[in-house]
């Protein structure tokens, strides 16, 4: 299989990085190639540092976290592994693609941001599913909810991330392509067959199945929300309140992800010949850009909404900074 470095699919997030179109390069794009580095490395800082300060207050904390926090805990740790990777690949587009990390690396480094891809909407399957159980089956399904589950269904999660992985770190490879005088890191599939089922796995486990199992959620939470009879239960009363946090994170993450996969569903549909036409790829090679930086940025919002949205979470960094004064006293 031939395998190109095209100058209009930088990203990386793609399934691979084979480009068959002849079509000729929009000038837009040089643009936002300049800027991609210098974005990816802001990202990265930020989402570090974001990151890192939700996992010490949930660790830190005296009490212990709760089924939601679990979860969200989970997310925080999707989203460092994601931003931590970032660095490599912000170079890699600074340097023209001359990829200088060696082929260990290469595997590692792409298989940890897909890891974040799947990890991250299935812990929002799962913070969606334990908020649609505490609010509309909280007697039913109550024993459902406990940490001990919670701890059983994260490590599932991370298991499920590493299998989905598998391709990505076995056809991730180093090689030189003497068409664009480079040595790149790329997605090297060994027949179409086997990029078309990869793609496929790619729209229907990373997107369509959990999106719409976290849609039908928040639906019902939505609507259970606005059941008035549910405001005389203090213990429901509770959940609310960590309900809105939970609808807060779920909105932010299918804004910054769902154009991403709509451009990435598109692309696959190029490629394969069933849509064409010049000016649908060039437009579709500048919104992979634009909406990488957007999935991008979901990795630096998620603390932000702990704080902004979450009161509990709020709490617990102000009574963390309390007993560390005393400790320190």
């Amino acid at each position: 299989m031939e395998t190109d470095i095209p100058g209009t699919t930088p990203l990386p997030f793609p399934t691979n990085l084979t480009n068959h179109s002849l079509c000729p390069e929009p000038e837009a794009w040089d643009w936002l190639y300049t800027m991609q580095p210098i974005y990816m490395f802001i990202i990265c800082v930020l989402g570090i540092l974001g990151n890192v300060f939700v996992l010490l207050v949930f660790f830190l904390h005296k009490k212990a976290c709760s089924v939601a926090e679990i979860y969200l805990g989970n997310l925080a740790a999707a989203d460092l592994l994601l931003t931590s990777c970032l660095p490599f690949w912000a170079i890699n587009v600074a340097s023209g693609f001359e990829w200088q990390f060696g082929s260990l690396m290469c595997c590692l480094v792409n298989t940890g941001i897909k890891m974040n891809m799947y990890c991250s909407i299935y812990f929002l399957v799962l913070v969606s599913v334990d908020r649609y159980l505490a609010l509309v089956f909280a007697l039913t399904y109550g024993r459902m909810r406990r940490p001990w589950y919670a701890k059983l269904s994260c490590l599932a999660v991370w298991i499920l991330g590493i299998i989905l992985s598998v391709p990505t770190l076995k056809f991730r490879e180093v090689m030189y392509i003497s068409k664009y005088s480079v040595t790149a890191c790329i997605l090297n599939y060994p027949s179409q067959t086997v990029e078309l089922v990869c793609d496929i796995l790619l729209v229907l486990l990373g997107f369509i199945i959990p999106v719409t199992v976290i849609s039908y959620c928040t639906c019902k939470i939505i609507q259970a929300l606005h059941w008035k009879v549910m405001e005389r239960f203090n213990a429901v009363n509770k959940e609310r309140k960590a309900t809105v946090l939970v609808l807060a994170v779920l909105l932010a993450f299918l804004l910054c992800w769902i154009p991403f996969h709509l451009v990435t569903i598109l692309d696959i549909l190029i490629r394969y010949k069933i849509l064409s036409g010049c000016t649908l790829q060039n437009v579709l090679d500048i919104c992979n850009q634009i909406f990488t930086y957007l999935a991008l940025s979901n990795s630096v919002l998620n603390p932000i909404l702990y704080v902004i949205v979450g009161k509990n979470f709020r709490k617990k960094v102000k009574e963390l900074q309390s007993s560390t004064r005393k400790t320190f006293a």
